[in-house]
């Protein structure tokens, strides 16, 4: 291939390593990463590395995705997790750092209570990033996760080969409808965006229906607190993602249907993210 000095590293970084439209430089970074399917040091240490006709195409594309608000996820097909690849498509909402907290949350309770085999349900498992991460985390653990999208179920499953969760069982189920056993922990990151939130224009590549709740997004996590306790071991643990700013409302549900030792977690970044709350017989 002929030398094109337009498609080498160096002029990339010069014509497209800054902020466009918004989008932040790692992420056009890591766009570029994936075209070339190299490292990070690859970049500093190629300089005059040229790209081929269709990666620099692949990358002029993925700008625009990206200046179409397509989440790099999207474009790339994968998202990291609590340090593990995970499959992603459109039909599920992309893992985020937030929701780790969750897995911290729940290790802790198992240690804490010396849960030795615990029994494990996640309610609306997307990807399965939650599911197939307390699983690896825990392989003594029985995890059984839900969702009514099969088609996020297909890529669940996908994930949970690729990474060798073999103690995690996908079923297709609108929340609890087709579970009839007992759980030691339930765990669920339901919608709970409110349908008039601004947020919501800088997800309009995502599903909908992951995201978006009636009642002021309150809707699905009333519904998962309500029930939760005929699918619960005394002393079982409900844990619910949520908005930072319904902490409130959330406590509220918990107290409503009588669980105890109600607590909320704070995210990495300092924002109440998880309710928790204890179901006593």
């Amino acid at each position: 291939m002929k030398y094109d000095a337009s498609k080498s590293i160096s002029q990339i970084k010069k014509d497209f390593f800054k902020s466009i439209d918004a989008i932040p430089q790692f992420i056009i970074e890591d766009l570029l990463l994936w075209v070339i399917d190299k490292n990070k040091t690859f970049l500093i240490t190629n300089p005059d590395y040229v790209l081929t006709d269709k990666q620099y195409q692949d990358f002029i594309d993925g700008i625009q995705k990206l200046k179409n608000k397509i989440p790099l996820a999207y474009i790339t097909g994968k998202q990291a997790f609590w340090g593990r690849e995970f499959l992603v498509n459109c039909h599920t909402l992309i893992p985020r750092p937030d929701s780790e907290c969750m897995i911290d949350a729940v290790i802790d309770f198992v240690n804490k209570n010396f849960v030795t085999a615990p029994k494990i349900l996640d309610l609306g498992t997307g990807t399965g990033c939650l599911a197939i991460t307390l699983a690896k985390e825990l392989p003594n653990s029985q995890v059984v996760a839900v969702d009514f999208s099969l088609n996020a179920l297909e890529l669940a499953n996908k994930n949970a080969k690729n990474l060798s969760a073999d103690n995690c069982v996908f079923i297709h189920s609108d929340w609890f409808d087709k579970i009839s056993d007992l759980f030691d922990i339930i765990i669920s990151n339901p919608p709970y965006i409110a349908l008039n939130d601004k947020h919501l224009d800088d997800l309009v590549a995502e599903p909908i229906t992951a995201l978006v709740a009636k009642d002021d997004g309150l809707a699905d996590i009333y519904h998962i607190i309500k029930h939760a306790k005929n699918y619960l071991h005394n002393q079982g643990i409900l844990l619910i993602e949520h908005g930072f700013n319904q902490t409130k409302q959330v406590q509220d549900i918990f107290c409503q249907f009588e669980f105890g030792d109600i607590d909320t977690i704070k995210d990495y970044g300092g924002n109440d993210r998880i309710t928790k709350g204890i179901y006593y017989e």
